[in-house]
C-alpha cells in the first residue's frame, strides 16, 4: 500500500517507523490527546494542509521507509 494524502493517521502508524519520521517534521497530532481519538479519520494531506507541512517530501520520506 503506497501512503498518500488519503491516508489516515492511524494507518500511517501502523508503519514501522512512521512515528520517528512524522516526529522529524513536527507533526503536532502525535501529542494531541483529541488527536488520539480522531487518528482514524484524520487523513494525513488535511493535517499537513492545517499545519503547513509539506506533504510531499513528508509522503515521499514514509513511501521510502514503507517499501
Amino acid at each position: 500500500m503506497e501512503v498518500n494524502e488519503n491516508t489516515t493517521l492511524a494507518d500511517i502508524l501502523k508503519i514501522d517507523g512512521a512515528e520517528k519520521m512524522l516526529s522529524k517534521y513536527q507533526l503536532p497530532c502525535l501529542h494531541c490527546p483529541m488527536a488520539k481519538m480522531e487518528m482514524e479519520s484524520l487523513k494525513i494531506g488535511e493535517v499537513c494542509k492545517t499545519y503547513g507541512i509539506d506533504a510531499k517530501s513528508l509522503l515521499e520520506d514514509i513511501n521510502r521507509i514503507h517499501s
